[in-house]
């Protein structure tokens, strides 16, 4: 889930700084709309579409995923890490927020 979660927000944020935009459907009601995570971002002062929710994007993307390998090398102070870095996910709603509580619960349970 942390590979999934993070490797999208790696490509949608890349893709966004190339293209201009981030994935978003082309037709429906929906088209050209952002997903619900950007009323979260709104909601803290920041544009959705600007370069540095862009950057935050793949940064968070990239710290989840080398948080993900050092905790799979059994590095000591990793799952830690791996649980900061998934918690400062949890405001990619909808898929996001769901996989990051399934991370964080696994990774805790005894």
């Amino acid at each position: 889930m942390v590979l999934t979660n993070s490797g999208y927000m790696i490509f949608d944020g890349a893709h966004a700084i190339v293209t201009g935009n981030y994935v978003t459907p082309t037709s429906g009601a929906y088209a050209g709309q952002l997903g619900p995570w950007s009323k979260v971002v709104q909601a803290v002062g920041l544009d959705p579409r600007s370069f540095l929710v862009k950057n935050i994007f793949i940064l968070e993307g990239v710290a989840a995923l080398a948080a993900l390998v050092c905790y799979l090398q059994r590095r000591n102070g990793t799952k830690i890490a791996l649980a900061v870095t998934t918690a400062l996910q949890l405001w990619y709603l909808p898929f996001g927020t769901i996989s990051c509580i399934v991370v964080l619960v696994l990774l805790f349970i005894p």
